[in-house]
């Protein structure tokens, strides 16, 4: 995989932009907001998508496959990580001196004459940014934002707006979310992950002491999750001039969370000041109240009236392939979420028994990197164990990661303690048709991960269809 170079400096002016990966949810969001500043835009992908079509219908010309004759004239390369280096149109970047952009560079080089509210954490950022947005056009306001899925209620991951505010999802995995110019920090966790990046839990966590230090003026941070308040620590004793709100259920977090009832959509009430405010959300999910409270405390912090802010949250209604019904069949409903941490699975399933009733839960796991299956098997065969009635590991989705001998979804399954509540099922049909017969009225499955393991979910429902004749 490619390594970009964050430290280069952006050109003052970016020109003809061509996206290389311009169909994910993140790039394609970043697209359309250059396409509004009125920049050429082009792109490449390997499929067709929504999102390419919503692209191409705002004036963007994107290829199917990556050749180098895709570039054309443009003038700036945007890329992920996940690209390769032998990729065609990176090379010819490269041999043409074509400035190549890591995404988040590309992206703020958009906010920079913004006040940026920057959402970061191991879980939940999408979440808490979409909570954030959506507080923010109930409470009046038009915010530009970028988020990493697309929110229900909107139907877009990104929109420019005339305010001064811009809200977005800032991605810790490779160290980029330290690039922004940030004025609210938002941390939702610090629990461990990209340790394949960073290398150790205290180079993870010095990252989330610098983003958060970068804040001119307010951090946002857990009370709960332990990395979170270990970051904290380090900032009473560095930080100046820079507000800091704790959130959570510690009793002397700065907005407490209390009184959660998760019967159905999730409700809970929030102390700030003195003062309790109560609501019900449209999700469930003892995990989405904490979610929305921190919420709630960067719109408080921003000078926002509590209850009117809780109210504006409360309107929220969820972000595509975040706990996601697609189709039921015979009694049976299948979702499909974006967990890929044991901690986010964990809550996707909590959240799932919740509403499911009398019905089983069954999950679909499909295991995202060879580095994070290897690092965390035992943890995700005991988090799917506990909270699934029954589990279907497919294989391991490497992404950017070229793959490790030995490291296979088989390394989950074979640490269940019970084998009777776990298949390894790396052929996807052979999954579906198996999910079919183990599947009965009432049950949820969910499919979990980040990465392509949405795409099997028509095959479950034809699975189950053709079972259920």
């Amino acid at each position: 995989m490619i390594k970009p170079d964050l430290t280069m400096t952006v050109p003052d002016q970016l020109g003809a932009v061509h996206f290389v990966g311009i169909g994910g949810s993140g790039m394609s969001g970043i697209a359309r907001l250059f396409i509004d500043a009125g920049h050429t835009v082009t792109g490449s992908d390997v499929r067709e998508s929504g999102n390419i079509d919503a692209l191409r219908k705002l004036g963007a010309r994107i290829a199917i496959g990556h050749d180098a004759a895709n570039v054309g004239d443009a003038d700036a390369l945007i890329v992920t990580g996940a690209l390769w280096q032998d990729n065609p149109e990176y090379v010819l970047a490269l041999q043409r001196g074509i400035p190549v952009l890591h995404r988040a560079q590309a992206l703020a080089w958009l906010v920079r004459t913004h006040r940026l509210v920057a959402v970061a954490g191991a879980h939940g950022k999408t979440t808490s940014t979409g909570m954030i947005i959506t507080g923010l056009l109930g409470l009046g306001q038009d915010p530009s934002f970028v988020n990493g899925g697309v929110i229900e209620s909107l139907g877009v991951s990104a929109a420019s707006g005339s305010d001064d505010l811009f809200v977005v999802e800032a991605d810790e995995s490779d160290g980029s979310f330290l690039l922004y110019n940030t004025a609210v920090a938002l941390v939702t966790n610090v629990d461990p992950d990209h340790l394949d990046h960073y290398g150790s839990l205290e180079a993870f966590e010095a990252a989330f002491v610098e983003f958060a230090r970068n804040a001119g003026d307010l951090v946002v941070i857990s009370s709960d999750d332990p990395g979170a308040v270990t970051v904290t620590g380090k900032l009473d004793a560095a930080t100046t001039g820079t507000r800091v709100l704790t959130f959570g259920e510690d009793p002397a977090a700065d907005v407490r969370l209390h009184s959660v009832v998760t019967d159905g959509p999730v409700g809970f009430s929030v102390s700030w000041q003195g003062h309790d405010y109560s609501t019900r959300l449209r999700i469930p999910g003892r995990h989405n109240a904490i979610n929305a409270a921190g919420a709630f405390a960067v719109l408080v912090g921003l000078g926002f009236d509590p209850q009117d802010s809780l109210t504006a949250i409360a309107a929220f209604g969820g972000t595509q392939r975040r706990f996601e019904l697609h189709g039921t069949v015979g009694g049976v409903s299948v979702y499909d979420d974006y967990a890929h941490h044991p901690t986010e699975v964990a809550a996707a399933l909590a959240a799932a028994r919740t509403v499911v009733g009398n019905g089983r839960i069954i999950a679909v796991h499909q295991p995202h990197l060879y580095s994070r299956t290897r690092l965390f098997a035992r943890e995700f065969a005991d988090t799917l164990e506990k909270y699934a009635d029954q589990t279907i590991v497919l294989d391991v989705y490497g992404a950017r990661e070229d793959p490790e001998p030995g490291v296979t979804g088989a390394i989950v399954a074979d640490k269940f303690t019970d084998a009777s509540h776990v298949a390894f099922v790396p052929d996807w049909q052979e999954a579906a048709d198996y999910l079919a017969t183990i599947a009965r009225e009432g049950d949820f499955v969910v499919t979990l991960g980040c990465g392509d393991v949405y795409r099997i979910v028509p095959q479950l429902l034809e699975s189950l269809t053709r079972a259920r004749g």
